[in-house]
């Protein structure tokens, strides 16, 4: 696995992706089996996927410059109508 680096926020001094109630594990379950993994805006990537556990989570990630590492900066559930049409994307490609 790549070296996975986080955003901190400025307020608590943690990783964002803890205000979403999600953990570096669950990132890196995403990151490494994901679902979907897409082009994002301004160089980022969007990776979707179903973590060991069961939830689905949307990882907005940047690969580094050199290719060796990731600058993950968000994470979170994906629920409702997004998470229906991921499963539908999935079932199709099944």
């Amino acid at each position: 696995m790549k070296e996975v680096r986080y955003y901190i926020d400025p307020a608590s001094g943690q990783p964002h992706i803890h205000g979403h109630n999600v953990d570096e594990t669950e990132v890196e379950e995403i990151l490494a089996f994901p679902g979907e993994d897409e082009k994002g805006g301004e160089g980022t990537r969007v990776a979707i996927g179903k973590t060991f556990g069961g939830r689905y989570l949307k990882v907005i990630y940047s690969p580094d410059e050199d290719r060796l590492g990731i600058f993950v900066i968000t994470a979170y559930d994906i629920v409702g109508n997004a998470l229906a049409a991921f499963r539908r994307r999935q079932r199709r490609r099944s």
